[in-house]
């Protein structure tokens, strides 16, 4: 049955023609035409006029690229599929501390490259010295972590951009790092490093001695100057210099304080992250991309593609019977959507040969979602009701087995990727072990095509332009009507009229004046706790990590962000970012007098 709500809103086909249609393009059908013969030159020639059927299909099916895909394949532009890296500062071969100014500008060179050709990128400046070091590139405050994301910063903003896209980064700082103060406030109630989102890598350690107030030491590879060494700068039995002592606790208030007023830092476990990484034996992951949904390695990268998960439920609102879920289709498209990914690997242009080095011995794909708020919305479940957490672990369950099952079928096919070793991947504990038998014994057999293949990310822009504005990833719905705040072209930001999908779809089906049922919950109408119980119930699920920000009320106490960060750590989630409506902050969505900005702005175009 054709229904009017499935046709896109004027918002959506602004966004569409804006951002996605390439020349003589005029629907959406032709994008997924475009990109499914491009991604389809992967195959061998017979193949290629039945994958790219495939694709097609499956796109009209809501298995889509995420923005650089639909953006670029097939264009003949210069520009990159991939959504976003990760890029050293200096090299691990250097060692942290010895980093200097001409390591910092050849990697604020390489960044240039990348942003300018659409990858958004993340970066660990803990290598880099502190203030108060004396070695060349922090001997004085215009070399100082703070001052080099400046840098990278203001050659961001330089860079031109077609129409409405713009550089995203992610700065990540260690919570040892003697600068951590200096870079926590940097944001705080001003507008500084606005193409960076921020956050800080905490240890388990920190979170230990915050919780039992010990002290802590900032400290660093590079030696203090001489009026540090005399204030009591002291070398380590490893190696560090340590540079200041004082109670945990003050720094955490710091943290939390910064995160209440300004939304950043968010705060990466590192630990978590690197104790579930199944390449955690060959590769250390200090950073993510600006998103937060792809911890990476230096010169990582993931090519992203969510799923509309709202398209698989039969009878909305239980309207013609009672709603149900369509698991085997759902388990079809995440399939085909591997091989979709992973031919991205070998069709796009990569910005460095470093990326395609370490994307081709790894072969990381993130197959993802949008649309979860509404989908449980149509299966009348409440965001925040249990029912709907245990509905939407199904999903990634069915998402994560199939999504293995087809990677392992591609690594018989064409091989697994080079650094593939089974003893370790299928090892106790490890996040394939958790496998259904007959997935674990085709690995065991074949191999897997692909190291990581699973990833939340926020997907802003592609739901707009592609799904009618249904809920964005996992998040749940701002508000049903509202003012969306979108640049069009090169012109300045505007505010648009906005319905929800869902919404759309509910009023068609019952009227304009039927009560929204109670299962129509907004963001504002959710407790902090149950954004953290939807990432808990997730996170097992997916082998990368899920970009998610936990709304709180204007009113919050800091004392009751540090409780919600401690819940997400001991929770064992791999990251956490909270945001208070503050109509002193930017803003990309609006509803009556209240505002909220998204701490993944940058990322619309995911």
């Amino acid at each position: 049955m054709k229904l009017a709500s499935d046709e896109p809103p004027p918002l959506s086909q602004l966004v569409l023609a804006d951002r996605y249609l390439a020349a003589g393009e005029t629907t959406p059908k032709h994008v997924f035409k475009r990109v499914a013969r491009a991604l389809a030159a992967a195959e061998s020639p017979p193949r290629r006029t039945a994958i790219a059927r495939l694709f097609y299909s499956n796109m009209l099916h809501g298995a889509i690229g995420a923005g650089r895909i639909m953006a670029n394949a097939g264009t003949g532009h210069d520009a990159t599929m991939i959504n976003c890296f990760v890029h050293p500062i200096g090299s691990p071969a250097i060692g942290a501390g010895l980093v200097t100014a001409a390591h910092l500008e050849s990697a604020l060179a390489a960044a240039s490259v990348t942003l300018a050709m659409g990858g958004g990128v993340g970066y660990d400046f803990s290598p880099v010295s502190p203030a108060l070091s004396g070695t060349e590139q922090g001997a004085n405050d215009a070399r100082n972590v703070s001052s080099w994301i400046d840098r990278f910063d203001d050659a961001c903003r330089a860079l031109r951009f077609e129409g409405a896209r713009r550089g995203a980064q992610m700065a990540v700082l260690r919570c040892d790092h003697p600068d951590l103060v200096t870079f926590v406030r940097a944001k705080r109630g001003r507008r500084r490093w606005t193409t960076f989102n921020t956050s800080v890598a905490v240890t388990d350690a920190f979170m230990r001695a915050v919780e039992e107030d010990t002290l802590w030491q900032l400290r660093h590879r590079a030696m203090p100057n001489p009026a540090q060494l005399a204030a009591g700068a002291h070398r380590l039995p490893d190696g560090d210099w340590c540079y200041a002592t004082l109670p945990a606790r003050a720094l955490w208030r710091t943290i939390v304080e910064c995160a209440r007023d300004s939304a950043e830092p968010g705060l990466l476990f590192v630990d978590a992250i690197n104790s579930a990484n199944d390449l955690g034996a060959i590769e250390t992951i200090a950073a993510t991309n600006p998103c937060g949904e792809q911890p990476l390695p230096p010169w990582g990268s993931c090519v992203l593609g969510p799923i509309d998960l709202s398209r698989f439920v039969r009878h909305p609102f239980g309207v013609g019977g009672p709603p149900q879920f369509d698991f085997a289709k759902l388990g079809h498209c995440t399939r085909v959507q591997v091989r979709m990914l992973d031919n991205v690997l070998e069709t796009t242009r990569w910005p460095l040969a470093e990326h395609q080095r370490e994307a081709r011995t790894k072969r990381r794909i993130g197959v993802g979602v949008t649309a979860l708020a509404d989908t449980l919305a149509m299966m009348r479940l409440a965001y925040a009701s249990e029912g709907a957490r245990s509905f939407a672990v199904e999903i990634m369950r069915c998402m994560r087995d199939n999504a293995y099952a087809a990677s392992s079928a591609l690594a018989e096919e064409r091989g697994p990727y080079p650094a593939f070793d089974a003893a370790r991947l299928l090892a106790h504990g490890r996040f394939a072990a958790r496998l259904p038998e007959v997935v674990r014994e085709a690995i065991a057999a074949h191999g897997l095509r692909n190291s990581h293949l699973l990833s939340l990310a926020p997907t802003g822009s592609v739901s707009l332009a592609f799904a009618g504005n249904c809920s964005s990833g996992i998040e749940p719905v701002y508000d049903w009507v509202h003012r969306r705040i979108v640049r069009i072209g090169g012109g300045e930001p505007r505010a648009y009229h906005a319905e929800n999908r869902a919404y759309r779809l509910f009023r068609e089906l019952h009227g304009s004046l039927a009560s929204l049922p109670a299962y129509f919950v907004k963001a504002s109408e959710l407790a902090p706790s149950d954004h953290i119980a939807m990432l808990r119930a997730l996170q097992p699920f997916v082998d990368a990590a899920i970009s998610k920000t936990v709304i709180v009320p204007s009113a919050i106490a800091p004392s009751e962000i540090e409780a919600l960060f401690f819940q997400a750590w001991r929770a064992g989630l791999k990251g956490i970012t909270v945001f208070r409506p503050d109509k002193a902050l930017d803003t990309v969505l609006m509803s009556g007098p209240s505002r909220q900005t998204e701490r993944n702005a940058p990322c619309l175009g995911c």
